[in-house]
């Protein structure tokens, strides 16, 4: 180190001009670097979707979902496969290992679907493999309303559509509440008759007539021509004109059978912002596009776009990312700022103010360097790394302070300028660079978090291992070259002692005097904290709540509602709860099929924005209200549900009853809630079995049907008419993206059950009525079945009520769960399942973080004994962690204690190592234990309290849960992106704050014991 040292002070302009690069460097990257809300974490599915049109669940389970899973279960990495089968419709959801290899996965399961394609049905669509990307999730939210028709507004968002998708940042933006178009033609059943026109003659007509034929070529010799017949139906007019039968020499097409008119296909729901009818505009970005950036332009875009939208129409931002990261980066500024000046204040208080102005520059420069290499990495600036910045500028300066104390002892002493910072640099190279590696190997151990929860949290490690390892440099080589070359006087004799440090001499000096009772005493403090906390704690949970921004209550109800009735019983729920002046906009949206993420019975959807939290009340206090507006709804379930933040989403208590027959998983199921409602404590309790209800079914008589010339399909297009439509071909309309279906369909009179009995076909023996071989009956209805790893399963999900901690409630469920039938069982998964794997991992992590520190430790002191003393520290200062978190009423954190515990182990041993290490080379010098431990805590008790009070202060404004804003100035009390980390810098400040009077009364007081056990059992010490 001596001639790393001393070169970069012989070539200092060449060292000044590498920090100022950095500087800049950091500069520019903190500008250019992408940022975003949460980290973009590759979120471990793959989606497996296949289409059967009129299958049944049953049938879809039977035919799509078993053959597909017999390829895919064989697959490496995956967590757990779960598969859906609806009316129509299957599919396959495959989770992978957080962390994956998604190319390869996307790559192996694309290839076991096609081995799989063949064992499907031919009529069956071709299966579509997707891989779902938290990246590819909306940004910003556009709504458009007003009192205009369903048309018009489809018309203008679709035109905004193409506009937003010309920004180059903009991957894609989708319509909620657009509806598919197709090409209506409306036929009588009796015309067709009167034809002799056949259902299954009308499609084959048209495929036959909606085709392009490349014809070849022709090669004459002196010439070649390609040749065409260009067919494909273009415009309404093809479709109008097509020939359907000759008759008597004249052609019938569908101009004289049919009305045609261009539409929308049927409703599945319906959408609207504060009670007026809306589509939304869901605009999501690029990956690595800045947020900011991409938001910014498609807001000025909106606002150009707003003189050309008529009056009527209102412009509505529902969501916006990049207005929380704004804040977030607004906070963070001003709490590096405040951090900044707070640690200023301490050092120029304690060593003057060229030295705090010197120790100062390390911290932007760390800082930015850090910010700098995040950047060229190619990770984003998101909520993790900016508090990842803010935990660690407190401890940037800790390596700082040890060189410039030591620096100004020499000067004191006589020492030329360069000559002090360079001899202090040497002196404390070893002990700064063991305290920091002692560190780094905390954070190590946390890259290699499992789960999704872990790439979520994987960005703190990095980013604190990248800026210490910066913070070693400003220490070690820019520091002694700015102080250097600042100059300085200097003088001779030293440091006169201030009062507290005359005051802490005293205490020590008696300490020392009676070391087994300051020793015990210690000890009893320790335990009246344990015995305070399990008596007072705030509980446990996963990962912290934070303020929303919104929140959203999902309709529930059961019965075959058409989907106008569900909208109905929407708009009533939407006039009970508009008119609070803390909600900017409602959005709601009724709907038929909510989707695998919702309960089946959900209905619709109605979205609250709220206001600014600091020109509102608590968002508990505002639900609270519209959960009293709307109790006596009769009929219906309302589940409200606050804007969910972070990895751990969902409800907290979710079962999985598994079992071979359906009989069995409802009687399971049904007496699992009748032991949750006995229990109490548990609210909006759900479970995704199919609802209740009818479905008619039209039997066909094969043989009956055979005598006529009939079969299952001639029937099946017949139905279809009177229901969805029968499909006759597409075509391409310039005006619209998709292709366009042509359905042929009854008028919408007609549209009924008692249509079934009129229907005829056109057979061998003329037209016949459908009646003579079909049975129409009522059948129960099988909504969604549902698999996991290939079993059928039943999901229970439920929250806790306001008051009630998770664990409890689920271990009180766990003793009193009844007797199941035989084969059912019941996983355990949601909030517990995540919380067992986080505190698994970090209970190993910390395993390894102290055989990594004592490796070090022993490395360093090259003695068993005070290695074991420094982790000792470690384990003492979980009181202050559990003293933190009571005195700033904070419940423990599976997540955010439990890391906060594993970073806090890394700064406690830093002032214990550079302590014991001076206590060391005074041992050396001859002077006696006791008296080498008094001078030992006295010399170095002005850098371990400025070390450890410029960490406290920095994550004070997270403590308190206070951001500053100094160039302003304003204060903010309890901003939402404060109560994110108060838990964590609770524990490290009330961790350190405790360790900190270990360090300088406890250690000291150990090394004397220490050596007296030492010279007891080998005549010398290995202290």
């Amino acid at each position: 180190m001596r001639q790393l040292i001393y070169a970069a002070l012989n070539r200092s302009r060449t060292t000044i001009l590498t920090l100022l690069f950095l500087v800049v460097g950091g500069i520019v990257a903190f500008q250019n670097i992408p940022k975003e809300a949460n980290p973009d974490i590759a979120i471990p599915m793959i989606y497996v979707s296949m289409t059967l049109e009129g299958v049944n669940p049953e049938d879809a389970e039977r035919l799509l979902i078993r053959p597909m899973e017999q390829e895919l279960r064989s697959l490496e990495g995956v967590t757990e496969m779960s598969a859906t089968a609806s009316e129509g419709h299957a599919s396959i959801l495959l989770e992978f290992d957080a962390g994956f290899n998604s190319d390869k996965a996307l790559q192996d399961v694309r290839e076991k679907v096609d081995i799989a394609r063949n064992d499907l049905p031919s009529e069956a669509d071709e299966p579509r493999v997707n891989e779902v990307n938290v990246a590819l999730f909306p940004v910003l939210s556009i709504g458009l309303s007003g009192p205009l028709s369903e048309e018009e507004l489809i018309t203008m968002a679709r035109r905004l559509q193409d506009e937003i998708e010309g920004i180059p940042e903009v991957l894609e933006v989708e319509i909620a509440g657009d509806r598919e178009d197709m090409v209506e033609v409306v036929v009588d059943p009796q015309v067709l008759d009167s034809y002799g026109i056949d259902y299954d003659e009308l499609g084959t007509r048209v495929a036959r007539n909606n085709q392009l034929v490349a014809a070849g070529s022709l090669d004459t010799g002196s010439g070649r021509m390609t040749i065409k017949v260009p067919g494909v139906i273009e415009t309404l007019e093809d479709v109008m004109s097509m020939p359907l039968k000759v008759a008597d020499g004249s052609v019938v097409t569908f101009a004289d059978v049919a009305t045609l008119q261009r539409t929308y296909k049927d409703p599945k729901g319906f959408a609207r912002i504060n009670g007026e009818p809306a589509v939304v505009l869901e605009i999501s970005k690029r990956a690595g596009a800045n947020i900011i950036e991409t938001v910014g332009k498609v807001q000025h875009l909106m606002s150009r776009a707003e003189s050309r939208l008529p009056e009527a129409v209102t412009v509505r931002t529902i969501m916006d990312q990049s207005e929380d990261v704004t804040d977030i980066l607004g906070d963070l500024l001003n709490n590096v700022l405040t951090a900044i000046v707070l640690v200023l204040i301490i050092i120029l208080a304690a060593m003057g103010p060229r030295s705090a102005l010197l120790v100062g520059l390390t911290i932007p420069g760390a800082f930015l360097s850090g910010i700098l290499l995040i950047w060229t990495l190619g990770y984003t600036l998101n909520i993790v790394v900016l508090f990842s910045l803010i935990l660690v500028a407190g401890m940037l300066v800790d390596g700082a302070i040890v060189v410039s104390e030591l620096a100004d002892r020499n000067l004191l002493e006589g020492q030329s300028p360069g000559t002090a910072w360079a001899e202090a640099a040497i002196r404390m190279a070893w002990p700064v660079i063991a305290s920091t590696a002692t560190t780094l190997a905390v954070f190590i151990p946390l890259l290699f978090w499992p789960g999704v929860v872990g790439e979520f949290m994987k960005f703190l490690p990095i980013t604190v291992i990248l800026c210490l390892l910066m913070s070693l440099a400003m220490a070690l080589i820019f520091l002694p070259v700015l102080g250097g070359v600042s100059g300085g006087r200097s003088g001779a004799g030293e440091p006169v002692p201030s009062a507290f440090g005359n005051a802490y001499r005293r205490v020590l000096d008696r300490a020392l005097t009676f070391p087994g009772s300051t020793l015990l005493i210690m000890l009893a403090v320790i335990a009246v904290i344990y015995g305070a906390y399990a008596r007072f704690n705030h509980g446990v949970e996963f990962f912290p709540s934070v303020e929303p921004d919104s929140a959203q209550v999902q309709v529930r109800a059961r019965g075959d509602l058409s989907v106008w009735e569900q909208d109905g019983i929407v708009r009533e729920v939407e006039r009970r709860l508009q008119g609070l002046r803390e909600v900017e906009a409602l959005y709601a949206r009724s709907m038929t099929d909510p989707g695998n993420q919702m309960a089946p019975d959900v209905i619709g959807t109605i979205q609250f924005q709220f206001r600014d939290w600091d020109e509102r009340r608590p968002a508990n206090t505002i639900i609270a209200d519209l959960r009293e507006r709307t109790a006596d709804i009769p009929g219906i379930v309302l589940e409200f549900r606050q804007q969910e933040q972070g990895p751990g989403q969902g409800k907290p208590i979710e079962l999985k009853v598994r079992g071979a027959t359906s009989g069995g998983l409802d009687t399971a199921v049904d007496r699992i809630r009748a032991t949750m409602g006995e229990l109490g404590g548990f609210m909006d309790v759900e479970d995704n079995r199919s609802l209740p209800g009818i479905e008619w079914e039209i039997d066909v008589n094969r043989d009956a049907a055979a005598r006529f010339g009939a079969d299952v399909v001639s029937v099946g297009n017949a139905v279809r008419l009177v229901t969805n439509g029968l499909v006759l071909a597409t075509y391409r309309p310039e005006d619209v993206r998709d292709e366009v279906d042509i359905l042929v369909r009854m008028p919408e009179f007609w549209r009924n059950l008692d249509q079934f009995e009129r229907l005829t076909l056109n057979t061998e023996r003329g037209q016949v009525p459908i009646t003579n071989f079909t049975t129409l009956r009522p059948a129960p209805k099988t909504g969604t079945l549902h698999r996991v790893d290939s079993q059928r399963t039943v999901t229970i999900k439920a929250d806790v009520a306001q008051g009630e901690q998770v664990n409890e409630r689920l271990e009180a469920l766990r003793e009193a769960i009844p007797t199941l039938p035989e084969g059912v069982r019941v996983d355990y998964a949601g909030e517990n399942e995540d919380q067992q794997e986080a505190s698994q991992f970090l209970s190993s992590a910390f395993m390894v973080a102290i055989f990594l520190m004592f490796t070090i430790l022993v490395t360093q002191f090259n003695s068993l004994y005070q290695a074991v003393l420094v982790l000792s520290a470690i384990v003492l200062s979980t009181a202050g962690v559990l003293m933190g978190l009571l005195l700033n009423a904070q419940p423990f954190g599976i997540v955010m204690v439990g890391m906060g515990i594993i970073a806090l182990a890394g700064i406690v041993v830093n002032n214990n190592i550079v302590l014991i290490d001076t206590y060391n080379v005074m041992r050396k010098d001859g002077l006696p234990a006791r008296e080498a431990a008094l001078e030992t805590g006295c010399l170095r008790l002005r850098p371990v309290l400025l070390t450890a009070i410029t960490t406290i202060l920095g994550l004070m404004p997270m403590v308190l849960g206070v951001n500053v804003d100094l160039l302003t100035p304003s204060l903010g009390i309890n901003a939402p992106s404060t109560q994110w980390w108060t838990q964590l810098s609770s524990a490290i400040a009330g961790g350190l704050g405790f360790a900190t009077v270990l360090t300088l009364l406890v250690t000291p007081v150990l090394l004397v014991l220490g050596d007296a056990i030492g010279q007891r059992l080998g005549g010398r010490s290995d202290a």
